[in-house]
Parts: C-alpha cells; structure tokens; sequence
C-alpha cells in the first residue's frame, strides 16, 4: 500500500458512512429480527462491505502513524489502539447485561490464540515461502515470551488453583493484587520496548525515527485512524447481533461469538502483520503479534477489574482443561519457534495447526 501525501478519500468517508450505519441501526433498534423487515435487511447487506473498508482504513492511518512516528512506537500506535476499543466493547456488553461471566476470559483466550497461533503462523508462513528463512532479534522475542507466559498465568491459569474464591475465580483481594502486578508489568515492558532497549525491538531493516511530516499531519493521521478503529468496533458490535443469532440457531457453543468478533477486531493488526512478513521485516509482524497479546492482557485485566468494583459480577478467569492444554502447547511451540532467531516454514505449519485445533475445538468441544 503506496502512501501520498495527500489522505485517499476513501481512508475516511469509509469509516464515517459504517459510523452512520451504526447510528441509523441502533435508532431502528436492529436486534433479533433484523431479517424480519427492509430496513434490518439494507442495514445487514450494507454491514459487511462497511466493515471491511473500515477495517482497511484503519490499517493504512496506522501505517502512516508507524511511518511518521518510527518504530517500535509506531506499531505499539495500533495494537493499544484495537485494545482500548476491544476493552469499551467487553465494558459496554458488560452493562448491558449481555456478558456471561466468562466473557473477560474468552476474549483474553482467544486473542492469545489468535495471535500466537495463527497470526504467527500465517506470517511465518508467508515469508518463509517467499525468503525460505527470516530472521529476528532472538532478544526482543525472549522478552515477549517471558511477559506472555507470566501474564498468562497470573490471568487465566491460577484461578484455576486458588482455594480463597470457589469455582474459577479470584477474591477481591487477589484480582486486585493480580491486576496491580499486571499493570505494572505491562509498563515495564512498554519502557523496555520504547526507552530502555529499544534497539532489540527495531530489527534489521531500516526504520527512520521519523519522516518529515509535521505535528499536523500525525494529528490528522492519528484522528482518522481513532475514527477507522471505532467504526470496526462498532460495526462488529451490529454483526456479532447477526452471529449470536446464527449461533443460536445452529445450536452452536457459545464461545463461537467471541472468536468470530476477536477475529473481527483483531484484523487491522493481522494485515499490517502480514504485509510486514512479506517484505521481510519478521520482526515487525513479531512486534504486532505477540504485543498484542501482551496488551490484551496488560490492560484488560486489570481494567475490567477497576470496572467490577461497580459492575459487580463475576468473573470467572480460570480455563477449562482442554483450554489450558492449548495455552501451554502454544508457549511450549512459541519458546522452539523462537528460540534461534531464524524461522521457517515447518514453524509457521506448527503455529497454524494449533490454531486449527483451536477453531475446531471452538465448534466441537
């Protein structure tokens, strides 16, 4: 994707025209019987070709943001972009009372097996295929996986073994320990990644610190890029009205929701990912990837935490068995995959594989 100088029209009257679907359906109250009558059907025909221009207008502010602001801080710009929305989406169902009490730990799930997975492994694919081997800063991917795997395990693996709360959960007094540490964590990482060892998380290709844009035209980028992610978010909110009904149609789990709007929301990142895998820059498409997952977690946590205070429900954190097998085959492929610094086709196989095996146990527990 060629950027000029001048913003393509399309990159902004995309999003505005899905803001305005959103604002119409919601005055219509689109819900369960959008098929039932005309305007539900307009509405739902004109939903998907809306999203996925939004989709890829958020990708191309955020490459102008990356490309103005220079790496790493400019590919951080999307990731905790995508996760403060994916974050006002879990707070918004939250008070609606549509939210199971699993909700929290489904979403952080998925996105970890999303990205680490089959995000990963697409990437790794692909520029295995075109460059036969790729290489990394083996650091910077030491670093991602320590925090992951400690992240992990203090959101979603431990309720499974405290005895203070019954039934997958934390008291209050260790979700408000877990969230603190969590927080903290993830700051040290940022500090790490944008001050302190910068260079491990730059890679061999070159990024300037900056290009000679001006402070208004990062302004302007980084204002259409907010308006872009918002128009996904909220245009997922309208189809995941369209999967909860397919899904209880079908009879299908209902775990099936949360990973269909996490691959939503999760697509703006996976391209620009991709698209960095294929011009060889693996460290790019690692640095999206797995600090994703680590913002995910960083701030979702323990913001759903501060929200419960008010919200009071439950949150019930802790996998189930077969989950938790999945998280630690994950961490256990992610440690040999990125253990030399160089990657190859075989890896990337492995990553999607498991990522196979994640999407059919989704439909078949």
């Amino acid at each position: 994707m060629t950027h000029s100088a001048r913003t393509p029209l399309w990159t902004w009257v995309v999003p505005v025209l899905g803001l305005l679907l959103f604002i119409e359906a919601t005055a219509t109250n689109y819900g369960d019987d959008f098929s039932t009558h005309a305007v539900g059907i307009v509405n739902t025909i004109l939903l998907i070709p809306l999203l996925i221009g939004a989709v890829f207008a958020a990708v191309y502010h955020a490459e102008d943001v990356a490309h103005i602001m220079g790496e790493p801080i400019g590919t951080l710009v999307l990731t905790v972009a995508v996760t403060i929305i994916e974050l006002s989406l879990i707070i918004s169902l939250m008070l609606t009372g549509k939210a199971t009490p699993t909700l929290v730990r489904e979403t952080v799930f998925a996105v970890i097996m999303i990205v680490t997975s089959g995000l990963v492994g697409l990437c790794i694919v692909v520029g295995g295929l075109r460059y036969r081997e790729q290489s990394f800063d083996v650091t910077s991917a030491k670093i991602y996986l320590a925090m992951l795997i400690v992240l992990t395990t203090l959101t979603i693996v431990l309720p499974n073994y405290t005895t203070t709360a019954p039934g997958r959960l934390y008291s209050e007094s260790q979700l408000t320990y877990v969230s603190i540490v969590t927080i903290v964590l993830y700051l040290v990482f940022l500090y790490t990644q944008t001050v302190l060892h910068r260079g491990y998380f730059v890679g061999e290709q070159i990024h300037p610190e900056a290009s000679t844009a001006g402070e208004g035209k990062l302004a302007l980028s980084a204002f259409f890029l907010c308006v872009a992610l918002a128009a996904v978010v909220l245009l997922a909110k309208l189809i995941a009205v369209v999967i909860n009904t397919g899904v209880s149609q079908l009879d299908a789990p209902s775990s099936i929701s949360g990973v269909i709007i996490a691959l939503i929301v999760l697509t703006p990142e996976s391209i620009a990912a991709v698209r960095a895998a294929q011009k060889d820059d693996l460290q790019k498409s690692l640095n999206l990837a797995l600090g994703s997952s680590l913002a995910t977690i960083g701030l979702t946590i323990p913001a759903i935490a501060a929200a419960n205070i008010f919200l009071r429900t439950p949150l019930v954190l802790g996998l189930e068995p077969g989950d938790e097998a999945l998280i630690v085959m994950t961490l256990a492929a992610s440690i040999l995959t990125f253990g030399t610094g160089r990657t190859n086709v075989l890896f990337g196989f492995l990553h999607l594989v498991i990522f196979g095996t994640f999407l059919f146990l989704a439909f078949v527990p």
